[in-house]
């Protein structure tokens, strides 16, 4: 069965420019069919904002301050760490579907 991820929300934070300067986003991930032992759903969040500034002083351009009717799903989706998530998710439907603990 094929993975199947929905961005369920998404919450722009505007600046005084009524630009977005930061984002909270939720994708909710799915596989199987729904009412089946093969079903399984995991939700990960993520807030991220135009700039992070690392311990070190290193500063990190994550996205340009835009309108936010400007901000496409794909625009959306490209700022969540996604591989990290599929490896996440794999791990979980193996654990829990695939390979659970007897």
């Amino acid at each position: 069965m094929a993975i199947t991820k929905t961005l369920t929300s998404a919450t722009p934070y505007e600046n005084t420019s009524d630009e977005v300067d930061r984002w909270e986003l939720q994708v909710v991930y799915t596989q199987g069919t729904e009412g089946t032992a093969d079903y399984y759903e995991s939700s990960f969040q993520y807030s991220v904002h135009t700039e992070e500034t690392d311990v070190d002083g290193t500063t990190t351009t994550n996205f340009t301050e835009l309108d936010k009717t400007a901000w496409s799903l794909a625009d959306l989706l490209a700022l969540c760490p996604i591989s990290h998530w599929d490896d996440i998710f794999d791990s979980q439907y193996d654990s829990v579907i695939t390979n659970p603990p007897e």
